[in-house]
């Protein structure tokens, strides 16, 4: 359906084809007269549908004609887990909105309190929010939510997990006024059940994709290794396919950095996106990955919801998530909007049990590939380190570096026109 047909006004039709928008999706073509017609609404979609614009264009368009010129009102309210994922649906609300006199702001922890109690005081239309740093403006009365119209609980599953659950109740209750209320989630959790069962009114329910299924975009593959010899396997992988854009999901932040350190030893420019990272230090990461500067983003589960790079190729889970959901949550980084995309996960044997989770939860076996010269002796497979990491020797290094530089010579060759890694730095040709 074309975007044409949804009967946008003017200004918010002319907005969404300027940010190259044509057809809509099908989460959107779902939402949108459901949420123009009042009602609660409970919606399930994978990541990566278009479900930002499912749900901010139809509340943009009620809340444009009842505005009084210069009277900025927290109207709508729209909660996220994670401060990247808030920047981001703000981002693209700002982009819906650019010529309209409707207004937008967000606020999340990490980011400045002057800056943000400014805007909220001088008043916005369209207000995205963390929980908490919301509650600690509401606190400091910057900013009453009791003319709130319309509420948004996006990646409603991602906050539970996050521990939101009693902050959400709070927001709630400084609501006054009668509203709608829409929640969108990756999965249908019972914990998302409950939830919606509290704070919904007969809603109307959405699922445009198999509960709990991964896109059939996205090429999945599992591949056996030992735990030791993870950081060696991703770098070939990364090497011989010539990979120019990988996001990939490490455990801990701890791992995290270690494994940045190794893939830069390796001849592989990595930047690390995590919790202990200023906000400043994350945006720089995510904008260097965007835009190429660096090859690789090393990321913990922060980045699996708020992270979005478009045609984003190549996810790699280096250590499985502990939940199944989150599975899906990180593999959705790729393969968005229709897209093709890869996924892998490097699996060592005490990572099992969470392959066998995430099987059971998707409803899919996987194939497990082991690549030549990287079979498991009887020792490995019967490892059962709570470890991470073994301190590498440098002898590792030296090896992973000499056959990069063999890899890279031969990519050089057979795509003289594409980026190339040489004497281990990465080079845009």
């Amino acid at each position: 359906m074309s975007v044409d047909a949804i009967g946008l006004s003017a200004d918010l039709l002319k907005a969404v084809k300027s940010c190259g928008y044509k057809n809509l999706t099908p989460i959107q073509q779902k939402s949108i007269p459901l949420i123009r017609k009042g009602g609660d609404l409970l919606a399930s979609a994978q990541t990566g549908t278009g479900k930002t614009a499912a749900f901010s264009l139809p509340l943009i368009d009620l809340i444009a004609p009842k505005k009084a010129s210069g009277n900025h009102h927290v109207k709508v309210l729209i909660l996220t887990p994670t401060r990247e994922l808030a920047q981001q649906v703000h981002d693209n609300i700002t982009a819906y909105t650019q010529f309209m006199e409707v207004t937008a702001g967000v606020v999340y922890g990490g980011g400045a309190m002057p800056s943000q109690s400014k805007m909220l005081k001088q008043g916005v239309d369209i207000l995205i929010a963390t929980p908490g740093r919301l509650l600690e403006h509401t606190a400091l009365n910057n900013v009453s939510l009791a003319g709130v119209e319309h509420v948004v609980l996006d990646e409603a599953d991602r906050m539970l997990d996050m521990g939101f659950l009693s902050d959400i109740n709070r927001i709630f209750d400084l609501i006054k006024h009668k509203h709608q209320t829409l929640m969108y989630s990756a999965t249908f959790s019972n914990k998302v059940k409950t939830l919606a069962n509290q704070i919904l009114q007969t809603p109307k329910t959405i699922e445009v994709a198999k509960q709990n299924s991964t896109s059939g975009k996205v090429k999945q593959a599992v591949y056996i290794v030992a735990e030791s010899r993870k950081r060696e396997l991703l770098s070939e992988i990364i090497g011989v396919n010539n990979w120019q854009q990988v996001l990939v999901f490490a455990g801990t932040k701890e791992s995290a950095n270690i494994l940045a350190k190794e893939l830069k030893l390796d001849g592989i420019k990595a930047a690390i996106c995590h919790g202990d990272k200023s906000q400043g230090a994350r945006n720089k990461a995510l904008d260097d990955f965007a835009e190429g500067k660096v090859r690789v983003l090393v990321a913990t589960d922060v980045a699996a919801r708020g992270l979005d790079i478009p045609d984003l190729p190549y996810v790699v889970n280096f250590h499985l998530p502990f939940l199944a959901e989150d599975y899906v949550h990180r593999i959705g980084r790729t393969g968005r909007a229709g897209k093709t995309g890869t996924a892998i996960s490097l699996v060592s044997p005490k990572d099992e049990k969470f392959l066998a989770n995430i099987e059971a939860f998707i409803k899919r076996k996987f194939d497990r590939i082991v690549l030549p010269g990287y079979e498991m002796t009887a020792s490995q497979e019967a490892e059962n380190s709570t470890k991470t990491y073994e301190k590498p020797s440098q002898n590792r290094y030296k090896t992973t570096q000499a056959k990069n530089r063999k890899i890279a010579q031969k990519n050089k060759q057979k795509n003289s026109g594409n980026r190339s890694v040489t004497k281990g730095r990465n080079k845009r040709r």
